[in-house]
């Protein structure tokens, strides 16, 4: 009878229970294996969280837009910055079939300054203006409902989130705005982003009044951009292709969609946020890898005997093998768990401070799940040639 290879023996399932028994042989190295890999995973879930975090504070505002259609210049290189048109625009923008509305949206990053309520110093913020006769540019609670209070001249509504030095989350009802004296006859809920750290709203007249330098009436003033609706029944497709029939090749007619990744795409690949957080996420990784390939081969090389005990008596390598990616990947889950809990704190604490919008998403659970346990799975790769290599002959 011919004799039977050992391996032949072992039930095919048989690999992860090995994983496991080694895994748990040592709790005090277990909690230190995990406490290293939980660090390194921690470390990748922040910066994909503030990443993600950025990206949506600086789209906060284009998403709260109103409109179907949107009327820019074709040369912004993104829309968060200065670029005005012709307010004659305007009037060959109402004259396309197929549009129930166009109204006029202005904006500026640099020019403002808000005199803060709490300690009478002046900051510079964000300034949205539109006219309060037209149907609102945003869809933002607050604002859209207050179309009556900003019709007053001084009026101005004010950004609750905000970051508190502005002191638009308190009860002052008036204050300096480029030192011409305002009041606040509301609020609504945006947030700072990383270029800004508030918002003003107010009609189109107060800002014609207050930019510095401007000698134009509102009706005359330069537009940021021209906010769309259609009428009923008309399609997307079907008007945008009647404006850029109507309007000179020097504006840009873009859906609420193609904005939204115009500034994303600007975010992602011409800032800087971008790749410096991914560059955080690569030094997580190759950390946390690092510290994986500590673990795994000091594991291997105090449960070498065993290996080579399996390999005398006739397992074969890719059995081993697949035992120590499996082990690799269990501690993966060990560390990575604790550190996916922990983040969910740390966002929470950052998140209130910084204002920012830090939250963990299914996308980002997956994301940094799948590279830490890749990240384990490559330190186990190259620490497993500890057991191919093993002669049992040595051993014993």
């Amino acid at each position: 009878m011919a004799a039977l290879d050992a391996s032949q023996l072992l039930p095919r399932n048989h690999g992860v229970p090995l994983a496991w028994r080694n895994l748990i042989a040592n709790r005090r190295r277990l909690i230190r294996s995990s406490a290293g890999i939980a660090f390194a995973a921690l470390l990748m879930m922040v910066q994909l969280g503030f990443e993600q975090g950025f990206f949506d504070a600086s789209l906060s505002a284009v998403r709260a837009l109103d409109g179907d259609l949107f009327v820019s210049s074709a040369y912004k290189y993104r829309f968060g910055t200065r670029d005005p048109i012709a307010h004659g625009e305007l009037d060959k923008v109402r004259a396309v079939a197929g549009i129930a509305s166009a109204a006029p949206f202005y904006a500026d990053w640099q020019d403002f300054f808000w005199t803060s309520p709490s300690d009478g110093k002046p900051y510079l913020v964000r300034v949205f203006a539109f006219d309060p006769n037209q149907p609102p540019v945003f869809s933002l609670t607050g604002i859209a409902d207050a179309q009556g209070p900003l019709k007053n001249d001084d009026a101005v509504l004010v950004d609750r989130r905000a970051r508190g030095f502005l002191g638009m989350d308190g009860t002052a009802k008036e204050t300096d705005l480029n030192g011409q004296r305002v009041q606040i006859a509301g609020s609504f809920e945006l947030g700072p982003d990383f270029m800004s750290d508030g918002t003003v709203v107010m009609s189109d007249r107060l800002y014609a009044k207050l930019l510095p330098g401007n000698r134009d009436a509102a009706g005359d003033l330069p537009i940021e951009a021209i906010v769309i609706k259609l009428a009923a029944g008309e399609t997307l497709a079907n008007v945008q292709k009647a404006l850029r029939s109507a309007l000179p090749d020097t504006l840009s007619i873009m859906t609420k969609a193609e904005i939204v990744e115009f500034e994303r795409k600007f975010q992602a690949e011409l800032s800087s946020a971008g790749p410096i957080f991914w560059l955080g996420t690569i030094v997580g990784f190759v950390v946390g890898m690092l510290i994986a390939y500590q673990i795994i081969y000091t594991d291997l090389s105090d449960q070498l005997p065993q290996y080579a005990t399996l390999k005398a008596i006739g397992y074969k390598t890719g059995y081993l093998v697949r035992s120590v990616l499996s082990q690799a990947a269990l501690s993966a889950l060990s560390g990575y768990i604790p550190a996916w809990l922990l983040c969910i704190a740390v966002y929470r604490i950052i998140g209130a401070f910084a204002l920012l919008p830090l939250h963990m998403t299914l996308q980002l659970t997956a994301l940094t799940l799948g590279l830490t346990v890749a990240m384990c799975l490559l330190a186990a790769l190259i620490a497993v040639r500890r057991v191919i290599s093993t002669d049992p002959a040595e051993i014993f």
